[in-house]
């Protein structure tokens, strides 16, 4: 049935000093996370790989992270960073792509002031090179950018795109609209994926339910189709929230009833393989 794979996690060490946004009012966060503080959570749910995610925008991270990747075998791929404001980027991605795992980048919308920023000519022309090669492109977005990506998306029809933590919809005031007819406009785009991840840190932290995730878990598999949805922990940023454990059980119990087994081994793992074309290299 293929490699079990958890599509979004994190490695950092702070003392790197590029994570702008780990600050120590955000203690849990502000200490280290790396591969044998995860191996346990892997192995206790058959979790064979995972995609590494940058979690600073700069090259250095980026290097960090196939380092990393050299000597952790459970790291199946490092999705990097690029700047497409930079006009360096193509230079850089050469640079990246000679590491046999580096799978694709990041564009962090969601850092942005200004995301209409992202329908300049300049960074859609970067964007249409890279769908053009058919380079794997993860989205990170809050809400009231999703406008903003649903045009980009048409600019840029040819994009092979992951939206990152379901286009992080308001779980935890339990609104589903306009996010719910958003996700259904992108999900018309053949070449874009969602992750299932990142939930529990949309919800209340302190009080979330199990039921609070299952009308959104269930619009993105409709709208999205069995084939193009990933599972992703986003470990350790989940840990504001929950456990490896209870993200996973939050998962299995929003997922539609009645799944086959093949379904179920393409969010777990096919589907990643697939989109960010692991062992094509």
């Amino acid at each position: 049935m293929g490699m079990r794979i958890d599509a979004h996690q994190h490695y950092w060490s702070i003392a790197r000093g590029d994570y702008g946004w780990i600050t120590p009012e955000l203690p849990l966060m502000n200490r280290d996370y790396l591969p044998e503080m995860l191996e346990a959570h892997l192995k206790r749910h058959g979790i064979d790989r995972t995609i590494v995610v940058q979690a600073a925008q700069t090259a250095a991270e980026t290097e960090y992270l196939l380092e990393l990747s050299e000597r952790t075998e459970s790291i199946a791929g490092v999705v990097g960073w690029l700047d497409l404001f930079d006009p360096g980027h193509r230079e850089l991605y050469e640079k990246f792509r000679g590491h046999p795992k580096f799978v694709g980048f990041r564009v962090m919308i969601q850092e942005m002031e200004d995301a209409s920023a992202v329908l300049e000519d300049g960074f859609v022309e970067g964007l249409t090179y890279y769908a053009q090669l058919g380079v794997p492109v993860d989205l990170l977005v809050l809400p009231h950018q999703l406008d903003v990506l649903m045009e980009l998306a048409d600019r840029v029809p040819g994009l092979r795109g992951v939206i990152d933590h379901l286009g992080k919809p308001p779980i935890a005031s339990g609104r589903l609209d306009p996010w719910r007819e958003q996700l259904t406009r992108l999900a018309a785009h053949p070449n874009l994926y969602c992750k299932l991840s990142g939930m529990v840190t949309e919800a209340d932290h302190k009080q979330w339910r199990t039921g609070d995730f299952l009308p959104y878990v269930r619009h993105i598999v409709e709208a999205f189709g069995t084939k193009r949805i990933l599972f992703g922990s986003d470990w350790p940023v989940c840990l504001l929230a929950a456990d490896y454990d209870q993200v996973v059980e939050v998962l299995e119990r929003s997922l539609p009833q009645g799944l086959t087994e093949e379904e179920r081994a393409d969010l777990y793992g096919n589907n990643a393989a697939g989109f960010y074309k692991l062992g094509a290299k």
